[in-house]
């Protein structure tokens, strides 16, 4: 005999809906590669997602078709998690850190479809487009004024001309939890990179467990900016959690220097922010350097590498900023 109360699958389109219908107005904020900072709600995420969700049928793009990314933290990166996923293809990131020949190997091996890339990445698009044997086109996330004149990568699509072509009318189809849902490969392995294959439902059940209190204890209350990449193990969950709590987002982009991020966090109020130590030493050299502290972030998370016991006591001590040591594998969530 089954239970019948709340009989629904787990899928990752519902915390886009969930976000629009309970936090509709709350803002994510975006360094662009273009240089400015671009500001729009979760109301605007999700009707943007459902044009892209539109675009992608339009294109052919079926359940269970890998949609490959090279892309930095940014909105049209988030609009392609939920447009992805959401219409039952899968999102595959790409780490662009990668050799060009690992990327093209990466690619292949996925049987990616399309893939869409920031332009700070048109120089490794142009080293690997010929060698992506199932690529069908490359999408350049930027509005057509910005388009590169003579980019040198044969059937390349503007991101935004797509999604202005397409009606925000769609409704997400009801999937099965366990579908696929996004790709991550780890080259912390013999060999090759291998995949981690992610589904609706480890990913919405990894979204529960991270934002609770004796995890990353996220709330509405707080403005979370993930520099932990997107195309790293879903930046830990961060762009999921803060759609199901209805945190504020802030999204670095491509500046990942001290300055630049210390202005983003200072700018946004940031409370929670999240990567790697590598980052926050530069962070931190550049606070101590002109003097400042921290005015509204409380937490942060570091992973990927071991925090040294001195950039633990400096956060901690110094700068009144509690640190949550995280560590885990891309197989993880």
């Amino acid at each position: 005999m089954n239970g019948l109360m709340m009989q629904k699958q787990l899928l990752i389109s519902s915390l886009i809906v969930h976000a629009d219908r309970h936090h509709g107005d709350t803002e994510i904020v975006s360094r662009r590669v273009e240089g400015d900072i671009h500001r729009y709600t979760f109301r605007d995420c999700h009707r943007r997602a459902r044009q892209m969700a539109n675009a992608l049928t339009s294109l052919g793009v079926k359940p269970s078709d890998r949609i490959g990314t090279l892309a930095w933290n940014g909105y049209r990166h988030l609009e392609l998690y939920y447009g992805v996923s959401g219409t039952g293809a899968i999102l595959h990131t790409i780490n662009p850190r990668l050799h060009e020949d690992q990327v093209a190997y990466i690619a292949n091996h996925a049987e990616d479809q399309y893939i869409f890339f920031d332009l700070t990445f048109l120089p490794l698009i142009k080293a690997v487009a010929g060698r992506c044997k199932t690529v069908k086109a490359f999408i350049a996330m930027i509005d057509h004024a910005h388009m590169p004149k003579d980019a040198g990568v044969d059937n390349l699509l503007c991101y935004e001309d797509l999604i202005q072509q397409c009606s925000s009318d769609y409704s997400w189809p009801i999937l099965d939890e366990d579908a696929a849902s996004t790709l991550c490969y780890t080259s912390g392995t013999t060999g090759d990179p291998k995949g981690a294959l992610y589904s609706h439902r480890s990913s919405m059940l990894h979204t529960y467990a991270a934002a609770l209190p004796d995890a990353l204890n996220c709330s509405a209350r707080d403005v979370i900016l993930p520099v932990v990449p997107m195309f790293h193990v879903n930046a830990w969950g961060l762009p999921y959690i803060a759609c199901m709590v209805g945190a504020k987002l802030v999204f670095p982009g491509p500046a990942l220097d001290g300055k630049s991020l210390y202005e983003l966090l200072e700018a946004e109020q940031v409370t929670l922010s999240a990567g790697v130590p590598t980052v926050w030493q530069g962070l931190l050299g550049h606070v101590e350097e002109s003097g400042r502290s921290f005015s509204s972030m409380r937490r942060t998370t570091i992973g990927g590498a071991a925090c040294t016991p001195a950039m633990l006591r400096k956060f901690q001590e110094t700068y009144g900023v509690a640190v949550l040591h995280a560590w885990g594998m891309t197989e993880l969530p």
